[in-house]
């Protein structure tokens, strides 16, 4: 990683502008109220909804106003401010554009946002448009350029790094899925030599002009007129690399590093089955000999099952040493005390796991891995429940499950493994609904994870993505990779995955040509380099994409990817290291514990409903941050490091810093109350003009831009897996 720097004063400032302002009786200015809650107002593409989907990630407060609605409200001063105890008001800290004037020539809402950005020192992004001297650049051309940028490579200025992107290395690169679809489409034109005015242009995000030494503006800041735009000259979506890696910034430098909301990058990964064994892919039946996906074809097939070994344990402390990853790993004692009984008495994996214990989280993954839900009937492929001569479902007791999570904790507790109660994952994430063969949680899983004081249990996002109540606990839903967890060896993996992923005339299944949401392989993979050249590559793709999406849903595997050819390392390891070239040291990431995930997720349901029922608002006076939040809930926010939380006649540091600011939640002083007052830190005082000059003409209105098809819907990650 690289450079370690901080939103500057000007991105991150802590004062309001006063100038132009109403005065007191005194004469004094007036400090206005700012309400933190963004404008939105929406075209319909890609590029605006990609900045409000980051809004809701992070848990900002926006208003949308749709252009295409035509029962929507008008923008107009009174839409805009008012007077609140005789106090000017904003009632919006910053406003979203689809471009830098959507309205069309003499527009009295363009006038209108005009005036009041003017007024109130209020920001305004212009979330795609094209390249001319209304937004201080020149054309794009002589130098410049128009087209597609699949695959170039933009980098972020030394204007970037000491300003809103100062948490990215410097590289920003753009995806190439797909060399058949422009997946994304821009221009790139250098600012304007002579600037009207006292206007200037900064750069903070650019790439090479091609056939010229000139490098053209992406992202830039333009300062005219007493405003300040944020120009952005190419289209994306919300699942592009190249919007990830720059809607912090865009979102920090629209809100000048002070709004409610957070947003981190996360990544944790649970190997499930430690201390067990996986059956194994058997590339000539096409399924797993001791699973339930075999029948009847697996019978008298020699078991040849899949189980670290202790140099494999010693091989993933030093390796999650060495990457600064802690693993959790879920176990099954279970599992250690059969291979003793068939090995004299000695288990030399768990003994080494057991000294290296300090070295992960341990996990309670229940004791011998059984399935949890209801009886399967495994007769027929696929499996189906199991019922009774009354034709009831018949379900594994609340007993049964009870003694698997009890009998794991005991023999944690006689090995001095140190494993937190309160989470759970069952085996296969049973017990829990499981479509479409189980539609219904067992309904004997409630009283057995109350009786263990069990709050949190594993889930699993194939089959449902949020969080939700599972008795007394609620899940921690999670990735799963599509590494498969019946593969110890590459040329098994890839195998399996063509069998799932390539057509029926490849040599697959034919199963992708049919099934809704997979996508075929262009061709079957080649046995020797398929993992590495293609499987690889995918999987660390959408991990990272996950990892820098605000998500903090683990990752999952299993102990068979540690084993033998040790093939989860790599698609790890690229992860890491690719998130390592994109991002500064200032910005880690986050690794969570399984409990903290849940709390994560449930703190941001709570807040969610919050600000959809209206609950939750907030605004600033000065440097001083009023929040009001149903009683006794968390706040969420970001703000400029050193700002604190006042708590009675007392200030405490709030939050932690992360990406050159401080962000995180915060509790009422008490669990009665229903404010969270926060204060920042001192900051200069802007200098920019703010006395609104209503004589002033909105900017020449930009025509509809062009938008690439791979840049209107989300582009395809590949083949996705649901197997366990």
């Amino acid at each position: 990683m690289g450079h370690v720097t901080r939103l500057t004063v000007a991105c991150a400032t802590a004062a309001l502008f006063a100038v132009g302002l109403p005065a007191s009786s005194s004469g004094a200015a007036v400090t206005p109220r700012i309400d933190l809650r963004v404008l939105v107002v929406d075209d319909g593409g890609p590029a605006t909804a990609a900045i409000a989907a980051e809004l809701d990630s992070a848990g900002t407060p926006r208003t949308t106003v749709a252009l295409s609605d035509g029962g929507r409200a008008r923008i107009d001063a009174a839409f805009l401010s008012d007077t609140v105890d005789g106090r000017p008001r904003a009632k919006f800290q910053a406003v979203v554009l689809p471009n830098d004037n959507p309205f069309g020539a003499g527009s009295t809402e363009m006038a209108a946002i005009t005036a009041y950005e003017k007024r109130f020192g209020i920001r305004q992004v212009d979330a795609y448009t094209y390249a001319r001297p209304e937004v201080g650049l020149n054309f794009a051309q002589d130098p410049g350029y128009i087209g597609p940028l699949d695959g170039r490579s933009a980098q972020v200025t030394a204007a970037g790094k000491s300003g809103p992107f100062g948490y990215l290395d410097g590289r920003v690169p753009f995806e190439d899925n797909d060399p058949k679809v422009t997946e994304s489409y821009g221009f790139l034109a250098v600012p304007l030599a002579q600037q009207v005015g006292d206007a200037t242009f900064t750069s903070y995000v650019d790439a090479p002009i091609d056939g010229s030494t000139a490098r053209g503006s992406l992202v830039g800041e333009y300062a005219h007129d007493g405003r300040r735009e944020l120009v952005v000259t190419f289209v994306y979506n919300r699942y592009q690399q190249q919007y990830r890696l720059l809607a912090r910034g865009i979102v920090e430098w629209l809100t000048q590093g002070i709004h409610l909301g957070a947003d981190r990058n996360y990544f944790a990964v649970h190997v499930d089955d430690v201390l067990g064994a996986d059956d194994r892919w058997d590339s000539e039946l096409n399924c797993t000999p001791g699973d339930v996906d075999c029948g009847d074809a697996g019978e008298g097939k020699e078991p040849d099952p899949i189980r670290m070994t202790a140099e494999d344990a010693e091989y993933a402390r030093t390796w999650s040493a060495s990457r600064g990853l802690t693993i959790d790993m879920a176990y099954n004692a279970g599992g250690s005390e059969a291979y003793k009984e068939e090995n004299g008495g000695d288990d030399p994996l768990a003994d080494q796991l057991i000294t290296d214990q300090h070295a992960y989280r341990w996990v309670n993954h229940t004791y011998n891995h059984l399935f949890l839900g209801c009886v399967q009937d495994v007769s027929v492929v696929p499996w189906k429940c199991a019922t009774d001569e009354s034709g009831d479902v018949r379900w594994t007791s609340q007993s049964t499950i009870a003694d698997q999570i009890e009998d794991n904790l005991s023999w944690a507790r006689r090995n001095g493994l140190t494993v937190d109660r309160s989470e759970l994952v069952t085996g296969e994430h049973s017990g829990l609904a499981n479509r479409p063969q189980q539609p219904d949680d067992n309904p004997e899983l409630a009283p057995a994870l109350r009786d263990s004081d069990v709050g949190w249990i594993a889930s699993d996002t194939s089959r449902e993505l949020n969080q939700r109540v599972a008795g007394p606990a609620l899940t921690v839903p999670r990735y799963p990779m599509n590494i498969f967890y019946n593969a110890g060896r590459a040329a098994e993996q890839v195998d399996e995955y063509n069998w799932i992923y390539a057509r029926k005339s490849d040599g697959g299944s034919g199963t992708c040509e049919t099934a809704p949401n997979t996508t075929c392989l262009p061709a079957a993979l080649d046995p020797e380099t398929g993992y590495g050249s293609y499987i690889v590559p995918l999987e660390a793709s959408i991990g990272l994409a996950h990892a820098t999406s605000n998500d903090p849903r683990p990752h999952f595997i299993h102990q068979s990817n540690l084993a033998e050819d040790r093939i989860a390392y790599p698609a790890l390891e690229r992860i890491l290291s690719d998130y390592a070239d994109l991002y500064g040291d200032n910005t880690p990431l986050v690794n969570l514990q399984m409990r903290d995930i849940g709390a994560e997720l449930q703190k941001r349901a709570a807040w969610r409903n919050a600000l959809n029922s209206g609950s939750a608002s907030a605004y600033r006076i000065g440097n001083t941050i009023t929040v009001t939040t149903p009683a006794g809930s968390d706040v969420t926010a970001t703000l400029p490091s050193g700002s604190q939380q006042q708590l009675g006649d007392e200030k405490v540091p709030f939050g932690s810093v992360y990406a050159g600011l401080r962000s995180g939640w915060a509790a009422p002083a008490d669990d009665g109350e229903k404010q969270v007052v926060l204060v920042l830190s001192d900051a200069e005082t802007p200098t920019d003009p703010t006395q609104p000059d209503p004589a002033d003409q909105p900017a020449t209105p930009s025509k509809r831009l062009p938008v690439p098809e791979g840049a209107q819907h989300p582009v395809p990650y590949g083949p996705s897996d649901t197997r366990f």
